[in-house]
């Protein structure tokens, strides 16, 4: 019984394995078929010898023959390893009969040995031909190339229509200047739609990447060539969104005074105290040190004078004060000051502080009176105002004559004495009088310069100053 188990066994698992083939086979009846022409390929893949070289031969010639142009190669293989040779029209068919041949299977290297056929009528024919081609393809689609012309202009047109409502730009933007600049930017972005439309129309986008590509290289060329261009042109849009001045304004820019007449696009226009016209780059104003002596009217000046070492500083510094503080434009509050701001060889100098209103006193004007009557006031309080004193020394051997100090017959040298205080001159006692209102003939020159035409201007009052 043993002995007929296993057989029966054997016969039960040949019975399942076998319907399941068959299953397998009504499954995927290809199986079969596919792994037929895999086994060759790999078979032709794998050998190595004569009759393989021969089929990797022929199979390159055969495509050879099919592409124009390829028909004269001649095709030789030796273990694997392709030589081509012949003449060809040019590169690039050279470049493609070694592109072909070395995806052959069984290829191991191709040696292209291709030369270009430079006969006249090969090479000029096939030009020739292709130029035809060219031009009839272009006459063929003159009517798609106005099309798509149209539509660039009319998107084009629409860009410049929608860019002249200056009203509107000026409306949602801070100056004149920023107005501008979104109307270009409209301008430029319909235009760019306008082009693309046109080479989407055409077939042709694939040209647009090509042209922005160039355009980037050339506008970053630019932009190095022009960096100073660029940087003035971005320090005038700054500047017009900051406003740091006003028109008729004082200010010293970068070391220049004078009167601010307008803000343009390039410069910052001044008149100078003299009465010129002074232009500034922006970009220059945009990093300067500003200083503006409009915006807060109220100036402090100040003032040296120096006493003798022995007179009573402190009472000088009141006498000065007080004489400062009589003057009519000085202002109450803040108060004027003084005091000691150094001890020299020979003199005490005093330090005298006051303040005054631009707008009604001239800056200058009033501190040449501030001078005059503290100097004038302390003169007559009988300070003395010293002047330079100098030694001189003089060696033994000197021929000069001269006498010794503890010489019984030397008489003492007689001091000079003080002199007395000097009375006011009636010019002195004037000196109130003297006009100090403040000169506008400069604020009028610039008034009268702005009225004549502010197109440019991009000062706007409305907008806060920083």
């Amino acid at each position: 019984m043993k002995r007929l188990i296993k057989p029966i066994r054997l016969f039960l698992i040949l019975s399942m394995v076998l319907p399941l083939s068959a299953w397998a086979a009504v499954i995927a009846p290809d199986a079969g078929e596919n792994a037929g022409p895999q086994a060759e390929d790999a078979a032709i893949a794998l050998e190595s010898g004569t009759e393989s070289d021969t089929a990797i031969q022929s199979r390159i010639m055969g495509i050879f023959g099919a592409i124009s142009g390829l028909e004269d190669v001649t095709v030789s293989v030796s273990s694997g390893v392709v030589t081509l040779t012949g003449n060809v029209q040019g590169d690039a068919l050279a470049d493609r009969a070694e592109s072909v041949a070395s995806r052959i299977a069984g290829v191991v290297t191709v040696e292209n040995q291709l030369s270009r056929n430079l006969d006249v009528n090969d090479n000029v024919a096939p030009a020739l031909s292709q130029f035809a081609d060219d031009a009839r393809n272009i006459v063929t689609a003159l009517p798609l190339i106005g099309v798509a012309l149209a539509i660039a202009a009319l998107i084009g047109l629409l860009g410049y229509f929608l860019a002249s409502f200056d009203w509107l730009w000026r409306k949602i933007t801070p100056n004149a200047f920023l107005a501008e600049l979104v109307a270009s930017f409209v301008r430029f972005a319909f235009i760019l739609l306008g082009l693309v439309a046109a080479l989407e129309i055409l077939g042709a986008t694939a040209l647009l990447g090509a042209v922005l590509g160039g355009a980037g290289v050339i506008g970053i060329a630019l932009g190095f060539a022009v960096r100073d261009t660029v940087d003035n042109y971005v320090s005038s849009l700054m500047l017009s969104l900051r406003q740091p001045f006003r028109a008729n304004d004082h200010v010293v820019i970068d070391g220049h005074e004078g009167l601010v007449v307008r803000l343009t696009t390039r410069a910052t226009i001044l008149m100078t105290i003299d009465g010129n016209h002074l232009r500034i780059p922006n970009s220059t104003v945009f990093k300067a040190i500003i200083l503006n002596y409009t915006t807060n009217p109220e100036r402090r000046f100040e003032f040296n004078l120096g006493v003798d070492a022995d007179d009573n500083a402190v009472e000088g510094m009141k006498t000065g004060l007080a004489a400062v503080n009589t003057l009519p434009f000085i202002l109450d509050h803040p108060k004027a000051e003084a005091l000691i701001a150094d001890v020299g060889d020979s003199s005490i100098i005093l330090t005298f502080h006051g303040w005054l209103d631009q707008r009604q006193t001239d800056f200058a004007k009033g501190r040449s009176l501030a001078i005059q009557s503290a100097k004038t006031a302390l003169e007559e309080a009988g300070f003395a105002l010293p002047e330079p004193i100098y030694r001189l020394r003089f060696d033994q051997n000197t021929s000069l004559a001269y006498r010794k100090l503890d010489d019984p017959q030397t008489e003492p040298a007689k001091q000079p004495e003080k002199a007395p205080p000097k009375s006011r001159s009636p010019e002195v006692t004037q000196a109130t009088d003297f006009q100090t209102s403040a000169n506008t003939h400069i604020e009028q020159l610039v008034r009268e310069e702005r009225a004549a035409g502010t197109k440019d201007d991009l000062l706007d009052d409305k907008r806060p100053v920083e």
